[in-house]
């Protein structure tokens, strides 16, 4: 290979831009004083095959273009500059660099003392700079061919209001499917296979929402232990996809990404990734220097104003990205109009989102990079959610983020559980989350669309183990059991764990029924975990992060086993296209819907009468129906549904009130499975710890 080093005449793009001729290279670095291009040959060599210094150009980027050098090149960097960890510099040349901006990454970090870029054992811990060479233990960027044949791909372009979530991982979600062939189990190309579609479109979700597919890191104390980050909130790269979930072969993982994408299109499924901007996997400062660390420390990081040689942990990973310095936006910008125009995904979920509106002053108040993201030409065609919190001071922000922006809502996940497990006083706030939690967006001017509704998702216990298990049991973590909330507002209905008492399954079963009849009859954006459709079951383990294994994978010899409860799930999503009154753009607010003064929205005692400013404050009240008349989005057909709960243990009867335009009332669902007619007259009789919804039927 012939390799000749010319100036290229701008510095941009940043990365590895190969034009068909040769490679232009190019990295921002405001501190540096020199930068070498390393080439490699493998991906675990630990030497290179050629160097070469890159040009210093204008604004701190270093680039130069390089004719000869072919898509698969595996390259990364060493950079020079002060090491002085109390003036937040810590550059070291002894150690490799994968490229912030690097496509693919190829190979994995091998732990060793070397990564790291201070000097083990001083009495200072990070005092003097470690001279090790480190290239034997790091993974290689690489050097992509971004041609592609996207043929005719139409994103699916879904509005919210029509909306179903199904949050899942690309290994768990195939690597045990039997109909799935065996090369493909684990990879993006499975999760596009034809059992995992028609699994989705049977189910009746419109977007899977994919665990993080980033190039991650397993953290070294994970490694010692036989364990994995399986979850993958642990970013280094930010332009790649994920090398664990490609089949075998060099850079393979970003054709396949992209022909998962486009299969997935194919089949009107839209793809939505979990995105961790917040922190990389660099950890705090005694942790290794495998990118941004080593490029320019005082730029990427938050640094502690007092003492620069720490930094500062809005994210409990050690580490947060610093967002106030507009390279590191670009960076961020630079990543999600990647992930859109070169990837073709459908929207973007905001892991610990808070952190990335931190300035020197705290929670930037107004959360404008959020405003300026949803305002940006490319990013307001896809759909983006914040994961509205971070562990920092005044970190949580649910219902302040700008309109345009979705936000998961854990108080409807704590108080959709705490009603169903009998807890006092939920009647109210039960009532809110119901109707779109108007109480947390309304006063923004969004709609109900604004929350994710969700009972379940990966961070916490499965559906099953909810109803299962009153304790975390996460001793397989490694941290005897310390780790994970200690709150799950789970009930286990009388025993610990699995168990052959019919009577307590039969309640779990109608539990599950509850909770998810709950979800798909809520205003808002519902968003199931993968394998809740089934019964999946973590073992009690609240925070399965580390556990590549049977704990996380989807069994899917439930999906034959317990198949009625898969057709219920069907059934109430197919209830929720069904009728419009469940997805609503705008908040019921109890007026007339037109000239005849029927109200969009009552809500019912048992007796008939409408609740009363009493009846909210009884903190013993278990029951309670709501009645709500909407034509839908053409105003083709006036829907009028009456929608009873009870979560309590003795049986209710509801006076029915009288259809106010002709018709009779028809039983659609009850999670008790009532086998009564489904033909209601004027008093209706709600099980035990059940949902009945009925709508009406013109004569």
């Amino acid at each position: 290979m012939s390799i000749d080093n010319r100036q290229s005449i701008i510095a941009n793009p940043l990365g590895a831009t190969w034009d068909g001729a040769g490679v232009h290279f190019a990295l921002y670095s405001e501190n540096a004083t020199a930068v070498e291009l390393c080439l490699f040959d493998n991906p675990t060599d630990g030497i290179a095959s050629a160097q070469f210094p890159l040009i210093s150009g204008t604004d701190g980027v270093w680039h130069g273009f390089f004719d000869g050098i072919p898509p698969g090149q595996l390259y990364s960097y060493r950079v020079q500059g002060p090491y002085a960890p109390h003036d937040g510099h810590r550059f070291n040349p002894a150690k490799l660099l994968l490229d912030p901006y690097a496509k693919a990454i190829s190979g994995s970090v091998v732990w060793n003392d070397s990564l790291c870029a201070y000097a083990h054992g001083e009495s200072s811990q990070d005092e003097r700079p470690d001279l090790r060479d480190n290239a034997a233990f790091m993974p290689k960027s690489l050097v992509i061919d971004p041609a592609f044949d996207w043929e005719d791909d139409r994103p699916p372009r879904r509005p919210w209001n029509r909306t179903v979530i199904y949050e899942c991982h690309v290994k768990g979600l195939t690597i045990r499917h039997p109909d799935v062939p065996h090369r493909l189990r684990g990879t993006y190309l499975g999760l596009a296979s034809a059992p995992i579609l028609d699994h989705l479109t049977r189910l009746g979700v419109t977007a899977v929402e994919l665990l993080p597919v980033h190039q991650a890191v397993t953290e070294r104390r994970l490694a010692e232990l036989g364990l994995t980050n399986y979850w993958g909130y642990n970013t280094i790269g930010f332009f790649a996809p994920d090398g664990r979930f490609a089949t075998n072969g060099l850079g393979r993982q970003v054709h396949e990404f992209k022909t998962m994408v486009k299969i997935l299109h194919r089949a009107d499924l839209e793809v939505i990734l979990d995105v961790v901007y917040n922190h990389t996997a660099e950890g705090d400062h005694l942790g290794p220097t495998l990118s941004f660390r080593g490029f320019d420390n005082s730029v990427y990081y938050h640094l502690d104003p007092n003492d620069r040689r720490a930094y500062r942990n809005f994210t409990g990973c050690g580490n947060s990205l610093n967002m106030t310095h507009p390279r590191v936006r670009q960076l961020v910008i630079d990543s999600l109009h990647y992930w859109v125009r070169e990837m073709h995904v459908d929207g973007f979920r905001f892991d610990l989102a808070t952190t990335l509106a931190r300035d020197v002053k705290g929670v930037d108040g107004a959360l404008e990079f959020f405003a300026a993201l949803r305002d940006d030409p490319v990013l307001a065609q896809v759909k983006l959610i914040a994961e509205p919190w971070d562990v920092g001071e005044g970190g949580y922000r649910l219902g302040r983020f700008p309109p345009g922006w979705a936000e998961w809502n854990d108080r409807y996940r704590d108080t959709v559980r705490r009603f169903w497990r009998g807890d006092a006083g939920q009647i109210g706030t039960f009532a809110s989350r119901l109707t779109g939690s108007g109480d947390l967006f309304e006063p923004r001017d969004r709609g109900p669309c604004a929350g994710v509704n969700f009972v379940t998702s990966h961070d916490g216990v499965t559906l099953h183990d909810l109803v299962t298990f009153e304790r975390k049991h996460n001793e397989a973590n490694g941290e005897d059991n310390r780790d994970g909330v200690n709150e799950n507002f789970s009930r286990n209905w009388g025993v610990e764990g699995p168990t052959a008492d019919a009577a307590i399954n039969l309640v779990r079963e109608r539990m599950k029924r509850n909770l998810l009849a709950t979800l798909a009859f809520s205003q808002g954006i519902p968003m199931l975990t993968a394998g809740d459709e089934f019964g999946r079951t973590q073992r009690g383990n609240n925070n399965a992060y580390c556990q590549d294994n049977e704990i996380s994978w989807i069994d899917w010899d439930l999906d034959d086993s317990d198949n009625d409860f898969f057709t219920f799930v069907t059934g109430v999503l197919a209830i929720r296209r069904a009728y419009y009154p469940w997805r609503r753009v705008r908040f019921f607010n109890g007026g007339p819907i037109d000239s005849s003064e029927v109200k969009d929205i009552t809500w019912l005692r048992p007796d008939g009468g409408e609740m009363e400013d009493t009846d909210w404050r009884d903190d013993d009240r278990r029951v309670l129906a709501l009645l709500v008349h909407e034509t839908d989005e053409r105003a083709s057909a006036l829907h009028t549904l009456f929608l009873a709960f009870n979560s309590g243990t003795a049986p209710c009867d509801f006076r029915l009130p009288p259809v106010p335009f002709g018709g009779q009332w028809r039983r659609i669902l009850d999670t008790a499975e009532n086998d009564s007619p489904t033909t209601v007259l004027n008093q209706l009789t709600v099980a035990p710890h059940s949902v009945v919804l009925l709508a009406v039927e013109k004569q």
